[in-house]
């Protein structure tokens, strides 16, 4: 996934879980880090954790007025 973002002629944007070895990969390219509170992961316990989420990109986000 990596390599293709670096490949890529157009924008790519990729959301996924933060991990240390997922950031490792996507070094050098531009990311926010958001929490997200996944309602199926935790339905035995009723409660939803909060989990840590990378938007990648292979393009600068300022370059359009930002993300978020």
């Amino acid at each position: 996934m990596a390599d293709f973002m670096r490949r890529c002629r157009g924008r790519v944007m990729v959301s996924i879980n933060d991990h240390p070895d997922i950031r490792r990969v996507v070094e050098g390219f531009h990311f926010e880090t958001l929490d997200i509170r996944y309602t199926t992961t935790n339905q035995r316990q009723g409660k939803a954790e909060v989990s840590g989420e990378l938007v990648i990109m292979n393009w600068e986000p300022a370059a359009l007025g930002g993300l978020f």
